[in-house]
């Protein structure tokens, strides 16, 4: 007869997602999980598998949490400027408890170049956010508050390059006014 789980899934795989968002996959042992997630050794194996399989789980969370609040808070902007601050902002100025940075782009510094895995899925929602960053340009190009001389594939790469520098940079400083300063760049070619 199978034992009955004495935690909630969705709350543990959120801790683990936290503990690898601030540690890194590396410096995060699975003493550590244990210890966080405040469960034991055997039940993270029989629930989530290996570190690694945790690990993927933990980045599919934090894209499934990332996708929510784009539909929620950046869909719905009717002025392309103002949803890419909004993407921007939501990223490096949240008030949440989280840790600084992106989970994302804290991976793609961190594994993509010894996990080919990994290095697929970062890929991948690398190409889905300037996917989004594009629809966005385009959407303001039809709605006349782009120029149509914009080339509007270049422009994303380009906004795209910046939101993930941003999000690196979010880690190594708290200077807003600073932070502040590289979105209002960044946004001063959309004309």
């Amino acid at each position: 007869m199978a034992r009955h789980k004495e935690f909630d899934e969705a709350k543990v795989l959120q801790k683990a997602m936290v503990l690898f968002w601030r540690n890194g996959y590396e410096k995060t042992s699975m003493q550590d999980l244990v210890d966080y997630m405040n469960i034991h050794r055997r039940s993270i194996y029989d629930t989530f598998g290996d570190k690694q399989t945790l690990f993927l789980r933990a980045l599919q969370l934090f894209e499934e949490i990332t996708e929510k609040r784009i539909e929620q808070q950046i869909k719905p902007i009717n002025s392309v400027k103002l949803a890419i601050r909004r993407l921007f902002e939501m990223t490096v100025f949240s008030n949440d408890r989280k840790p600084p940075g992106c989970l994302i782009v804290n991976t793609a510094v961190e594994l993509t170049l010894h996990d080919q895995e990994i290095a697929d899925r970062i890929s991948k929602s690398f190409s889905k956010t300037e996917s989004l960053i594009y629809e966005l340009l385009l959407q303001g190009q039809m709605s006349g508050e782009l120029s149509d001389q914009l080339d509007l594939e270049k422009l994303a790469q380009f906004i795209h390059n910046s939101f993930i520098g941003i999000r690196v940079l979010s880690k190594t400083t708290d200077d807003k006014e600073k932070l502040q300063n590289i979105i209002d760049s960044t946004l001063a070619v959309l004309v």
